[in-house]
């Protein structure tokens, strides 16, 4: 099995910043992508910003230039960091890995932190 845990979510004003980090752990012995997805109340859940274990970042054009991803790999993280955040940025965010274990290939969740940008 594997878990995805996210830390780093919270209340910020508007033209503030919040890093959102995601660790996965179990049996791991290929993660070939992970993404950022979120989801605002009464809308669908959207992809944020995606990084492949060797290749370029792709983001949302709402957040190009706003946030940045990155990983680290050897650790299994990835990490959001989100600068001049609006209020349509409130949303929860969710860490997503397309992992391949010891015996399959599978994806997994994580179990979302809330990012709340308000005044």
């Amino acid at each position: 099995q594997v878990q995805l845990v996210e830390s780093g979510g919270g209340l910020v004003q508007p033209g503030g910043s919040l890093t959102l980090s995601c660790a996965a752990s179990g049996d791991i012995f290929k993660i070939y992508v992970m993404r950022w997805y979120r989801q605002a109340p009464g809308k669908q859940r959207e992809l944020v910003a995606s990084l492949p274990s060797n290749g370029s970042p792709d983001y949302a054009d709402s957040v190009k230039g706003r946030f940045s991803i990155s990983r680290d790999n050897a650790k299994n993280t990835v990490t959001l960091q989100m600068n001049s955040l609006k209020a349509e940025d409130t949303a929860v965010y969710y860490c997503y890995a397309h992992v391949t274990t010891t015996t399959f290939t599978d994806i997994y969740w994580g179990q979302g932190t809330q990012v709340t940008v308000s005044s």
